[in-house]
Formats: structure tokens, C-alpha cells, sequence
């Protein structure tokens, strides 16, 4: 069986640092966490990390603290991309703010085009999916943030590892994507790039913000357990100033977390060796394409290879590798076909033409060159 996507994990590594949890008798907010933490933070440069118990309660800690920080009314618009997983908008429902879809570009990404026709004056944010790893335009979705005044949430879940540039008059500096943003949201739910068994990191760019989402995330106490553990006298006594939620991570998913990040450039480096196989194969075959990696990529984490076929394949090519024991996936539904959204269904109709041509084919470093060869083999034979 040949699977769209499997994790890997260094089993001995990840035991002997969970051990390490246990043997402390720690296994809950703090320890491997703050470790954790510290240990993003290095790798990404990026000036804040919290840890949490997934991406999505990332995304929704950034819509609430900005809420509370700008004074955003209920109502106020967040611009977003019906082509994401659907955490991504339901997010800004819960802060009963209104998406508003954008449609996407070549790359899947947002459309800065577009994104100039849905802003308004009640316009408040926008939320960029780096579908796949691919960072698409999101240099000048920036730009486009910072002249309208809009706070840009990076959804970065399929980009850990993914490395862009930054542009100065004397060239360019390769950084880890998530310096663009007000807050970057990571993923490192079971099948992602750096697998745990879920949690995410939610990375502010401003201090004030981490600050806030630390508490909120801890049900809005203003002492988490660990700090109370490790401080002086009143261990016992802490306020509650903020109505907040249970998101924060755990010691145990962060220890795994530690051990994965050591081996990320690795394993990314493998999975652009997967896709380089496929679009090198599969260019010789007329009737699919594959979904390219923008120019403003350096290095994509690889998280997805998506391929384009026409829509009237889609769904029997999807048979006819199930057939063959080769299980892809299709990355994403078009939103506004959901309850909540079917009020914006037409808006995006680049989105939803794509939505209904794309395959995410195998890709994961478990996968064998042998089987890559095998997935191509039965594309060729398709027709």
C-alpha cells in the first residue's frame, strides 16, 4: 500500500526523550516545552514561539488577541482562501468576524489581484496559506497588507522548513518563511512535515502579542503550573484577568517535537528529491501538469506534490491508483461547497476550478524510490 502520506519518526530518539519527561515526572505545560520553544526559535529566527496543542488553536489565538488588541467589531472582514483545510476559516467564524475568499494563483496561493478587489473599509486581516509549502506571492500579499493596514496571519502549516528571501537594495538574505507576518501559525500535526502526534507553534511578532497569547492559552491565568512550580513563595496564588482557553502544548509532544526538528532539513531535502522525480516523469504526459513552486521559494518544505488533471479524470484516475493499491489525496475541497461558506460559492472561481482537478500524490520520506517509479508507472497507464 502506497500512501499519500505517512510520518517518520526516529522511534529510539523520540522514546528516550519522552523517558526523559517521565523520569522528571513533568509531562504537562512547561519542561520540553520551553525547550521546544527555544529550540524553533533558533532554527527560524523568528523572535517568538509558543507551543500549543495544534495549528488551529494557533490561528484562533491570533484573530482573538488582534480582536482585543485593535478593538475589531463583530462583523469586521478577514480577507482568506477557500482552498485551505477548513480550520483555516473556521477560525474567524468563532471570532464572528466574516471571511472574505480571495481566489488563488498558479501556486495556489492567494491572488494578490484579487485580494485588491475584496478590501473594504471593514477589512481588518488576511490570512495567507502556504498551500503545500509554497510561499506563491506572499511578498507582495506584505506589501499589500502593510499599505491598507491590515494584520497579515501566515497559515504555515505545510511550511516548516520552507526558506524565502528577503529583499534589500544590496541583494537578498534567505530566511526561514514566517518573517513577513504579524503572527506565523506552524503545524505539527501527525502527517506534517515535522510530525508529533498534534500540536502547533504560534509565532508573534510583537512581544505584547506572545505575551497575551501565553495567558490566553492557559485559560487566561497570568501563572502557568510550571512557573508557579519553579517560583518563590505564593506558588499557590495566581489571577485570572482574561476569559482565555485550554490550548497550550504538552512536554510529551514537544519531546517529540525535539528530536523531529534535528532530522527537518533531511527529511525536506528527501521529499524535493521525491517531487524533482515526479515533475521530471510526469512532464512527458500531455494531459496533467503539476502545481509549480514560486520563484519567491528558495527551498519548500514539500509538503504536498499536487498534480492537474482534467476535471472529468479527477475522480476515476483517483480509482483507478486506488485499483493499483497507490492511495493519493486531493488537498482542498473549495470552501464555499461547505455549509457555513455556500453564502460565498462563486466568489473564487479559479479556486473552485482547481478544486476540482487537483491529486496530492505520495509524498513522504517513508516512501521508497521503487514506489515512486510504481505511482508514475500506473499515471502513465491511466491513458
Amino acid at each position: 500500500m502506497i500512501n499519500v502520506l505517512k510520518p517518520k519518526y526516529r522511534t529510539n530518539e523520540v522514546l528516550e526523550s519522552i523517558r526523559e519527561c517521565l523520569d522528571a515526572g513533568w509531562t504537562g505545560l512547561g519542561g520540553k516545552t520551553i525547550d521546544f520553544e527555544k529550540a524553533w526559535k533558533d532554527y527560524t529566527k523568528l523572535p517568538n514561539a509558543h507551543f500549543l496543542n495544534s495549528a488551529t488553536s494557533g490561528l484562533h489565538l491570533a484573530l482573538n488577541v488582534f480582536k482585543s488588541k485593535y478593538n475589531w467589531k463583530e462583523g469586521d472582514e478577514v480577507i482568506t482562501t477557500p482552498l485551505t483545510f477548513v480550520s483555516t476559516n473556521h477560525v474567524i467564524l468563532y471570532e464572528k468576524l466574516n471571511p472574505i475568499f480571495a481566489d488563488v494563483d498558479e501556486y495556489m496561493c492567494m491572488d494578490p489581484k484579487d485580494v485588491l478587489k475584496k478590501i473594504t473599509p471593514k477589512t481588518k486581516a488576511l490570512i495567507f496559506v502556504g498551500l503545500g509549502g509554497n510561499s506563491g506571492q506572499l511578498s507582495v500579499i506584505k506589501k499589500i497588507c502593510e499599505e491598507n493596514n491590515i494584520k497579515l496571519i501566515l497559515d504555515a502549516a505545510h511550511m516548516s522548513g520552507t526558506i524565502t528571501r528577503e529583499m534589500f537594495e544590496y541583494g537578498c538574505i534567505p530566511r526561514h518563511v514566517g518573517w513577513e507576518a504579524d503572527v506565523s501559525v506552524f503545524s505539527f500535526q501527525a502527517v506534517k512535515n515535522l510530525p508529533t502526534s498534534d500540536s502547533g507553534m504560534v509565532c508573534f511578532k510583537e512581544d505584547d502579542d506572545d505575551k497575551l497569547a501565553r495567558q490566553l492559552s492557559w485559560l487566561g491565568i497570568d501563572k502557568d503550573t510550571y512557573s508557579r512550580y519553579n517560583g518563590g513563595s505564593y506558588k499557590w496564588k495566581y489571577d485570572v484577568p482574561n476569559v482565555g482557553f485550554k490550548y497550550h502544548g504538552n512536554a510529551l509532544t514537544a519531546a517529540i517535537g525535539i528530536v523531529q526538528l534535528k532530522y527537518l532539513d533531511e527529511d525536506n531535502a528527501y521529499r524535493r528529491n521525491i517531487a524533482k522525480i515526479y515533475d521530471d516523469e510526469l512532464s512527458q504526459i500531455h494531459w496533467c501538469d503539476s502545481v509549480k513552486i514560486s520563484s519567491e521559494t528558495q527551498d519548500s518544505s514539500r509538503h504536498l506534490f499536487q498534480l492537474i488533471v482534467p476535471e472529468e479524470d479527477r475522480d476515476n484516475l483517483i480509482e483507478f491508483l486506488y485499483g493499483n493499491n497507490i492511495y493519493p489525496g486531493v488537498h482542498y475541497i473549495d470552501n464555499t461547497l461547505y455549509g457555513p461558506y455556500k453564502k460565498h460559492h462563486g466568489s473564487c472561481p479559479k479556486a473552485h476550478e482547481y478544486s476540482n482537478k487537483l491529486i496530492t500524490l505520495p509524498i513522504h520520506c517513508n516512501l521508497r524510490e521503487e514506489e515512486m517509479y510504481e505511482v508514475i508507472k500506473q499515471i502513465k497507464r491511466y491513458k
